[in-house]
């Protein structure tokens, strides 16, 4: 995936984000438990914070187009899933074996800030002029 697509879908997630946020405001409040609740405010707050980490990616790998920055948005998109999405399903549905599959969201987060961090060392060599 290019700058363009790990943009789109930054932005993508960063409006389900705010969309999950006022849903869960307003619309599951009266519905859900004080606990589940805030289970599905840290799954939006999270989704946020690595739609952002998505851009970021999608801007380092315009500016050091090899590997490290391109697998960090891939890590932060499957953390999304993995982590936002387990706890957005465990508030709404009580299952609670949902449960164990947020670490491994999270644990995909640190790796996309791990690749994050290693992507300005990834650098494509110069080709001599005329190659």
């Amino acid at each position: 995936m290019g700058t363009g697509g790990l943009f789109r879908l930054g932005a993508l997630s960063a409006g389900i984000a705010v969309a999950a946020g006022a849903f869960g405001a307003h619309a599951l409040r009266s519905r859900l438990d004080p606990a589940s609740l805030a289970v599905f405010e840290t799954a939006a707050r999270y989704q946020m914070y690595h739609a952002l980490a998505i851009f970021a990616a999608a801007w380092a790998l315009g500016r050091w187009p090899a590997g490290a920055a391109r697998w960090a948005g891939r890590c932060f998109i499957a953390g999304t899933i993995l982590f936002s999405g387990s706890l957005y399903l465990l508030a709404l549905t009580g299952t609670r074996w949902l449960g164990a599959v947020t670490p491994l969201g999270g644990a995909a987060f640190l790796a996309g800030w791990a690749a994050l961090a290693l992507a300005p060392g990834t650098q494509r060599p110069e080709l001599p002029a005329g190659s």
